[in-house]
């Protein structure tokens, strides 16, 4: 089984990083595999809703980006943590675009756990955490939790390594992670299966 980590910080191996790696211990302990995705530091366009991804074999029109590589790096995880910086108490703006058009063209990431951390150096953690929760809700996945949200605190990786309790939030997400995957897969082997979905209604509310 392995953890597909989404590191949305143009900084390689800065803050975010250091949070997803810490969860990563966890994973390993448990022997499952994980990996860091890095969005890079290139201009990652936004989602124009077109719905030519439709066609394009769970792919992105725009190919050139961050996104598609992830995308096909996704179709062999089994979990997702998603990371990135908090700015203006948000997700990154690169961290945004990607996650629109990933979760738009992507091939469905339903009852695959998911989980999303965040890392700041003061606030606006909580509503960061906030708004990347609602693309694993959308797109029904079982939300993994910690002890507490999923947040680390300090302006450096060497701030970060002294916040001690945003350090044990993460172990302990890698820890309940690989507990669920390995649940799932248990399950599968008993044979329960996702629940079947019924077809989609559309409600448009102005008429």
């Amino acid at each position: 089984m392995k953890v597909l980590m989404i590191n949305g910080s143009p900084r390689a191996e800065g803050c975010t990083f250091t949070a997803l790696s810490e969860a990563g211990k966890t994973l390993s302990e448990s022997g499952i595999d994980w990996e860091i995705f890095q969005t890079g530091t290139e201009p990652i366009r936004g989602c124009m809703a077109c719905g030519a991804c439709s066609n394009l074999n769970d792919r992105c029109v725009f190919n050139g980006d961050a996104v598609n590589r992830a995308l096909e790096k996704a179709e062999t995880a089994d979990g997702f943590i998603f990371g990135s910086p908090v700015h203006y108490a948000s997700a990154s703006g690169s961290m945004t675009s990607f996650m629109d058009r990933f979760f738009y063209a992507g091939p469905g990431f339903a009852g695959k756990p998911g989980a999303a951390v965040v890392s700041c150096r003061r606030g606006g953690a909580a509503s960061a955490f906030d708004q990347l929760n609602k693309y694993l809700t959308i797109g029904g996945m079982p939300v993994v939790s910690s002890q507490y949200w999923n947040s680390v605190h300090g302006n450096t990786p060497d701030e970060v390594r002294e916040d001690l309790e945003g350090l044990q939030v993460m172990r302990a997400l890698g820890r309940n992670m690989a507990w669920l995957l390995k649940c799932i897969d248990a399950g599968k082997k008993t044979g329960i299966e996702y629940p079947r979905s019924e077809k989609r209604v559309w409600t448009n509310f102005i008429r």
